[in-house]
Parts: structure tokens; C-alpha cells; sequence
């Protein structure tokens, strides 16, 4: 009897997706043959909520390694409304058991980030056979030294950064750049020092705008014209710091800014008379094809979750530890943040370069 595998993408795409799918494909074809059939669900939750799926044929995973985005689609659907019955009267998570369970599935691979893997553990809970895969171009899955899609968007943003250099040297201006990672900083962290920034703003560390405008003075004292500012979309600084996320949102609201780059870039102008501009290359850093590191990755990824498909073993998610694939528990993982440590050496080598942190 043929086994039957869900498979889904979901939350923000990111580099990756496509070559994760084709390597568990790739893996449970050469294993189990014409033994296995693969359903992909449409969009995600969504397309596990409302019944949208269609059995793959083995071409449909040829070509892709290389290409962007998901051939499956994706959606966001938030964990926090998963049992949340709307206006709609659809109880979501009875919906997705029903669906399963229609499916015929053996199991189900999600493919997603943290909230994607808050709800994998919560259809684990319910008694479905589920495997996680780690996606997110922020890198802050708890339990894995690595995503995939972070160190494509690592290479994004960096270059982002080294193209605005010659544009802050030619006009003696100080660029901020903004960056993806709204409660991790690793994506700006990586990228301001592979592209040689001046400052690094982490939503980890509230920032002190006066010691970032006295780093913007200490370059000039030394002769430099300009300065190039890595800044999380998370950051906020240290008065915002004592209030809660709602309060924080509101406040900024009120002043016309919902990240904290344009004020920063505002003030920097105010209090050094630097010309500032601020450079937002948002969601290219999604976008594209994933780099040889991440083909390789999702690759190990989706082999490994082919492996344990092949074994029977479910409620898990993969990951990277120290160079190795293993295996850790969704019940885990689920509802935790990898973020930067105070005491990870990427700190330490960005001081030791005389990079300010705020």
C-alpha cells in the first residue's frame, strides 16, 4: 500500500522553500519508489483549512532547485487564531484533522518558521503525524545552529550595503540601511559586518541614540565623511525599551513611523548636521534564487525529513547542530526564539573591528 505524504509551505517565503520540497521528493522517490504518493497542500494552513491540495507527479520536482519562492504557494495564518472560531464559524483546527484525515495522509511536512512550527506541534498534539523543516531568512528557530533562506539573505543584504558605500562616500552622508528581523537580529548582524558597516542596531540591544550619533562623530574626527548604519526593523531605543509592544506601537503611530529607521535618521541629522538617508530593501531580501549554501542545506534538510518518513518518526523538526542534521522534538522548540545572545562572538568580533552596537 502506497504511503501518502502531505507536504506545505507556509508564512513568509524565503529562499529555499522549492529546493527543501524537491529534496525531500528527490529522497522518498529514490527510496520508496512508486511506493509513495506526495500531496501537496495549497497555501499552507490555509489550504489545509479549506481542503485545497493535489496529488504531485514526480516532474514537478525537477528544475526547482535553483528557483525562488514555492511551487506549492503560501499564506500567513496565524498561530495565535488557530482556535479561534470567527465570523466564519470555521473551527480551524477540526478542519485541518478533518482534511488530513481525507487526505488519507500518512503524514504531514510543514515547511515554515516559528509560527509554522507552533502550529505543527499543535496538530502533533491533536494526534497527526507531523515533521517540521526550519524556514526563515531570520534565522531564529530555537534548537538549530541554521535556517535555510538566512544565509541567501545574508548575501541580499549585504550586498545591499556594499552599494550604498560608494553613494555615502561620494556625498559625505550617513546611510541607514533597514533590515529584515523584527525580533532577531542575526540577518543584520551577519550582513553589517560582512559589508563593512559602522554601526549595528539589533532589536536585542535597545540602542542609545546618543552613542550612536557620537560614533557617527568619532569617524568624522578621524577624517571619515561617512557612515553606514546596519539597522534591524525591530530596534527600538532604550526609553521605548520600558514599554510594552503596544504602547511602543501606538507611540510611534502618533509620531507618523512605524520602525524606528526614520527617526533615527531624523535624528542623526539633528544632532550632527550629517545629511542621513535611509535605504529599506525589504523584501528582496525574500527574494531570488537561493545561494549554493542554502541548496545544500535544504537539501540535507529534506533528505533527513524523508529519512524519518522512511522511519516513522514524527513529531519532530530537523535541524543543524554543530554541522550535523538531527533531530529535535516540536514540543521543544515550539513557541521559543533563537535570538542573539549578549555573549555570542559575532558581538565580540564587531567590537573588536571598533563597530558600534549602539
Amino acid at each position: 500500500m502506497k504511503k501518502r505524504i502531505g507536504i506545505l509551505t507556509s508564512g513568509g517565503d524565503c529562499p529555499g522553500l522549492n529546493a527543501t520540497l524537491r529534496g525531500v521528493a528527490k529522497a522518498l522517490y529514490q527510496r520508496m519508489g512508486e511506493d509513495v504518493e506526495i500531496i501537496g497542500v495549497i497555501n499552507g494552513y490555509s489550504g489545509l483549512i479549506k481542503g485545497e491540495w493535489r496529488v504531485m507527479q514526480p516532474r514537478e520536482f525537477n528544475g526547482i532547485l535553483t528557483v525562488g519562492g514555492t511551487i506549492l504557494g503560501t499564506k500567513r495564518t496565524p498561530f495565535k487564531l488557530m482556535r479561534v472560531i470567527g465570523e466564519d464559524n470555521v473551527d480551524k483546527v477540526a478542519e485541518m484533522k478533518k482534511n488530513y484525515k481525507e487526505m488519507k495522509l500518512d503524514c504531514l511536512l510543514c515547511l515554515g518558521g516559528n509560527g509554522t512550527h507552533k502550529t505543527a506541534n499543535l496538530l502533533s498534539e491533536e494526534g497527526l503525524n507531523i515533521i517540521g523543516l526550519p524556514k526563515t531568512i531570520d534565522n531564529d528557530i530555537y534548537g538549530t545552529d541554521v535556517t535555510f533562506g538566512f544565509h541567501t539573505a545574508v548575501d541580499i543584504a549585504t550586498e545591499a550595503i556594499d552599494r550604498v558605500h560608494t553613494t555615502a562616500g561620494s556625498h559625505s552622508r550617513c546611510m541607514v540601511v533597514e533590515l529584515m528581523g523584527n525580533k532577531a537580529g542575526w540577518l543584520t548582524l551577519y550582513a553589517g559586518i560582512a559589508g563593512g558597516a559602522d554601526i549595528i542596531l539589533l532589536p536585542e540591544r535597545p540602542y542609545s541614540i546618543e552613542s550612536v550619533c557620537s560614533a557617527i562623530e568619532r569617524r568624522a574626527e578621524q577624517g571619515k565623511s561617512f557612515s553606514i548604519l546596519a539597522v534591524a526593523e525591530g530596534v527600538f531605543h532604550v526609553a521605548e525599551s520600558r514599554m510594552k509592544r503596544k504602547e511602543r506601537m501606538a507611540k510611534r503611530a502618533e509620531l507618523g513611523y512605524s520602525t524606528a529607521t526614520n527617526r533615527i535618521a531624523k535624528d542623526i541629522e539633528e544632532m550632527t548636521g550629517f545629511e542621513t538617508r535611509v535605504c529599506v530593501p525589504g523584501h528582496m531580501q525574500r527574494g531570488g534564487s537561493p545561494s549554493p549554501y542554502d541548496r545544500l542545506l535544504a537539501t540535507q534538510f529534506g533528505a533527513y525529513a524523508a529519512k524519518m518518513v522512511e522511519n516513522e518518526i514524527y513529531g519532530i523538526t530537523v535541524a543543524m547542530k554543530n554541522n550535523h542534521v538531527e533531530a529535535n522534538k516540536l514540543s521543544d522548540i515550539a513557541g521559543k526564539a533563537r535570538l542573539v545572545p549578549e555573549s555570542h562572538g559575532m558581538l565580540d568580533v564587531a567590537r573588536r573591528m571598533g563597530i558600534s552596537l549602539g
